[in-house]
């Protein structure tokens, strides 16, 4: 990927809108949010695995002859 990938507006307005509820978040608030955040992206990106996975046939259920 050579080039950044363009956010939408409704995008741009999420980010920002984070952003501000961030900065309104005590400091033990802004920690747990973080740790909270970073568990959703790891399952995420687990989820995504296991759908490749899934979806090119290497999951654990097929079977080579």
């Amino acid at each position: 990927m050579s080039q950044p990938i363009e956010l939408s507006l409704e995008q741009q307005f999420n980010i920002h809108s984070f952003a501000t509820q961030v900065q309104h978040m005590s400091h033990e608030q802004a920690k747990d949010f973080l740790v909270k955040l970073y568990e959703q992206m790891v399952v995420r990106e687990a989820t995504y695995k296991e759908l490749l996975k899934h979806q090119w046939g290497l999951d654990s259920g097929s079977t080579m002859a």
